[in-house]
């Protein structure tokens, strides 16, 4: 059982450590729910590092919650092309025409109606809530959790309904009521900088005294997860169709990754084939009865590793005409704007400056 002093123990050798450090972030910096929304929105699935230039490409394009409103989605996938989770840019621009039309265009200033907003879960309402207006909702993401975890010696499953009551419980009761912005960053903060999921700095951590985990050399064992992410192998076949100085794109509309990104045509196999394979299945879907085989090369491989997915793609040059309904024609200045996978952007870069 955990008493009152050990959570005020926590709290004070944490608000302690963090009086001493000062990471520097520009949305550390603000009470602006906007700019508070975006930062956390993108640091949801995001390295801070990778994150701190997004952040600021999003505030420079979109400096009001209004404009990104206005802006066209392929505008904001643009800007987010590169740093994945794709949903997270839909449904902030979605979500800003919510502020718009139901919120008059002023953000929200409550907790209950934060979640209303698309996208936006309990820690990121918890977030904003407590660092735009100083509301006592504690957070809860992956540093917290491992946080928690370690110090109070919490071995349920992070990733079970009984685990995420039981976090969410122990994160409110830690809570500095009087200052939960700043215990909310403090904690962040410390899971980021100090009780790193590899390698913690355990030597120097002012909390070591009073850490369970530490104290009975557990540390690698916590937190825990009751599920193993499967991971399920895609075969995407692309088609690069050049004409002249433009290419052929096509525009992801399925309920799938990528929605909203343009790629190449592709067609997709459910196991790795060969070339010739591949010709076969070529001329199946273009219903195609002898095909040059010189005609199609192999010009690439590459993959992309998503959360549950692993893609490896072929990209084959097409020196022949063929009929796409959804085909999108664009030159390479166009492409520069598009919001497009990785996979097929670090292609394109590769192959356009041959």
């Amino acid at each position: 059982m955990i008493n009152n002093y050990s959570y005020i123990k926590f709290r004070n050798l944490l608000m302690t450590w963090h009086e001493e450090i000062d990471r520097g972030l520009p949305w550390k910096e603000t009470n602006d729910p906007y700019r508070i929304w975006i930062s956390e929105i993108i640091l949801q699935q995001t390295r801070v590092a990778q994150g701190r230039a997004y952040y600021e490409r999003m505030i420079d394009h979109f400096p009001t919650v209004r404009d990104l409103a206005d802006a066209s989605e392929d505008q904001v996938l643009s800007i987010w092309k590169g740093l994945g989770y794709y949903a997270r840019a839909r449904n902030l621009h979605y979500a800003s025409k919510q502020i718009i039309d139901e919120f008059n265009g002023v953000f929200p200033t409550t907790y209950n109606d934060l979640r209303l907003l698309k996208g936006v879960g309990l820690y990121t309402a918890a977030a904003i809530a407590s660092f735009a207006y100083n509301l006592p909702y504690a957070v809860l993401d992956g540093n917290v959790f491992r946080v928690l975890s370690r110090f109070f010696g919490l071995d349920t499953p992070i990733d079970s309904t009984i685990g995420k009551k039981l976090f969410s419980e122990q994160a409110q009761r830690c809570l500095d009521k009087s200052d939960p912005a700043g215990f909310n960053q403090a904690i962040m903060d410390f899971g980021a900088l100090q009780c790193t999921a590899q390698s913690p700095s355990c030597d120097i951590c002012p909390l070591k005294e009073n850490c369970v985990a530490f104290n009975e050399n557990i540390i690698d064992l916590l937190p825990t997860k009751s599920k193993k992410i499967k991971v399920r192998s895609r075969y995407f076949h692309y088609l690069v169709i050049p004409k002249g100085n433009q290419i052929c794109l096509i525009k992801r509309k399925d309920r799938d990754i990528w929605q909203g990104l343009y790629e190449l045509p592709l067609i997709e196999s459910e196991k790795s084939i060969s070339t010739s394979q591949f010709i076969d299945l070529f001329q199946e879907t273009f219903s195609i009865n002898m095909v040059d085989k010189r005609s199609i090369k192999k010009i690439s491989t590459k993959k992309q590793r998503l959360t549950h997915q692993m893609i490896y793609g072929n990209f084959y040059i097409i020196n022949m005409d063929l009929s796409i309904k959804t085909a999108r024609w664009k030159s390479k200045e166009e492409l520069k704007h598009l919001g497009v996978p990785k996979i097929v952007d670090d292609f394109l870069k590769e192959w356009l400056q041959e």
